[in-house]
């Protein structure tokens, strides 16, 4: 018995053609909030960026200006692109992302996935890396002191 040949039935397209299709499909936006002073700029930016990469392409840095060019480059070792969460904050996976948010130290937003809508407040009054707020640590403590 011969094959069937189904070659005339299907359209034919490239490994090429197939991938720059499949990668061509309009990504998932979530909307992101960043406040810098009184200031609100209203971002709508692909699921699973990240979010000190998103700040820097809108020209709204986390570093403080000797921060700028004295940094890690994003590999959650020095902690000067630290900011607060408003709302929607994920829990920290990276080491120093968990102490710092279990401390109440500013989060490293170089270790932070935009997974969902998120409002985020940059440090405009931080000397280096932003100072210790006990009440705002992760998870949130309630209100008898456990948690």
């Amino acid at each position: 018995m011969q094959p069937q040949n189904y070659s005339h039935s299907l359209p034919y397209c490239s490994l090429r053609e197939w991938y720059n299709t499949s990668m061509e499909a309009t990504p998932i936006l979530c909307e992101l909030r960043v406040l810098v002073g009184a200031e609100t700029q209203l971002l709508h930016v692909p699921v699973g960026s990240n979010l000190r990469r998103v700040l820097l392409d809108a020209n709204l840095s986390p570093y403080v200006p000797i921060t700028t060019f004295a940094n890690c480059g994003g590999r959650g070792l020095c902690g000067t692109c630290g900011i607060r969460f408003e709302a929607g904050e994920p829990a920290p996976f990276h080491w120093h992302d968990r102490l710092a948010a279990h401390y109440g130290y500013p989060r490293l937003s170089c270790q932070i996935s935009i997974d969902g809508p998120m409002t985020v407040r940059l440090l405009i009054d931080k000397v280096i890396w932003g100072k210790r707020e006990p009440a705002l640590r992760y998870p949130p403590r309630s209100a008898d002191g456990e948690g």
